[in-house]
């Protein structure tokens, strides 16, 4: 097996014809049809399906294609830590961000990250831990930063708590609710909600359980944080979201928190990375640069919430 066998079979598996994938790395069609042949008769097994208007991967292809995508990276982070191990700022990190590092990690990481390495490319996406999990494991992701799933880990997979997180509920200015001190006071109150992990505790409903409360009244689920802003903004539904969006300045102007008493957890926020193969100078460096940024947000949290307390009044005992 050649590295141009797995060339090959991703140019076409992505492009979805042997015509197309040839013409995406330049070379002429007998050749890559030769090529996918060799493979195919190496493997014992048909990676591809031939149609009518260009070819589907089997069963069997899609299993070797997730290995093919693995070793590319592989070699692909190989050449780039040797690079950087000799000082050069070249390369790609990908990562994956949930809303909340997006709000309070990465504004704080992304500039000496872009000083230490001014010419790597710097992919982003936005996502959760389940829809990201197959890129960190054939490492086109190098890692992600956002809620934890309750589910055990995969030991391919390591992780670190960065910190504990909580949640405030928010509703249009002048809502007429916008006054409750208590979830008690919200038992009539009309929600949108979307899920951040399954059956967690920390979910609307369980919290409202938790404190002997009906099942909140939910009528809209939003697939994101951006729908449940707009839709909580221009109607009477209350939402809960993790207390970073606070620091967003378009949600200060459209909404306001309401300050009810009882706690509000959310996932505590990690890091997950694979366990056995180490990250690359650069991707390795915007991990920390994160870490930092997270220690920073822990401070800020812990000091406001001394501030609060000083200046809240102490109402004397009288039986004292």
């Amino acid at each position: 097996m050649k590295l141009t066998h797995l060339r090959d079979v991703v140019a076409v598996a992505d492009r979805g014809s042997l015509r197309a994938a040839a013409r995406h790395l330049g070379i002429a069609q007998p050749a890559i049809t030769r090529s996918i042949r060799e493979i195919e008769r190496e493997l014992g097994v048909a990676l591809f399906e031939r149609r009518a208007r260009g070819v589907v991967m089997t069963p069997l292809g899609e299993v070797f294609l997730r290995r093919a995508l693995a070793m590319q990276n592989e070699l692909r982070l190989a050449r780039e830590e040797m690079d950087q191990l000799q000082g050069k700022t070249t390369g790609r990190v990908s990562i994956a961000l949930s809303t909340v590092p997006h709000l309070a990690l990465l504004p704080r990481a992304l500039q000496p990250f872009r000083a230490r390495f001014p010419d790597v490319f710097l992919q982003v996406a936005e996502g959760l831990f389940p829809s990201v999990e197959p890129a960190l494991k054939d490492g086109s992701i190098d890692f992600y930063v956002g809620p934890l799933t309750e589910q055990p880990l995969d030991k391919r997979l390591a992780v670190e708590i960065l910190f504990e997180n909580t949640r405030v509920i928010l509703g249009r200015k002048g809502h007429p609710m916008a006054g409750a001190k208590s979830l008690k006071d919200l038992a009539d109150a009309r929600w949108i909600t979307t899920a951040v992990t399954l059956n967690s505790g920390a979910e609307l409903g369980p919290i409202f359980q938790s404190h002997g409360l009906p099942h909140p009244r939910i009528e809209m689920q939003a697939p994101s944080a951006l729908t449940m802003i707009m839709a909580a903004a221009h109607s009477d539904l209350l939402m809960m979201l993790p207390e970073q969006w606070l620091t967003f300045p378009a949600m200060r102007e459209l909404l306001q928190p309401f300050g009810v008493k009882e706690p509000l957890p959310a996932p505590a926020i990690g890091i997950v990375w694979r366990a056995r193969l180490p990250l690359t100078p650069a991707a390795e460096f915007l991990c920390d640069m994160l870490r930092r940024a997270s220690e920073h947000h822990v401070a800020a949290r812990t000091r406001a919430a001394k501030r609060l307390l000083s200046a809240t009044p102490v109402i004397p005992d009288p039986y004292r």
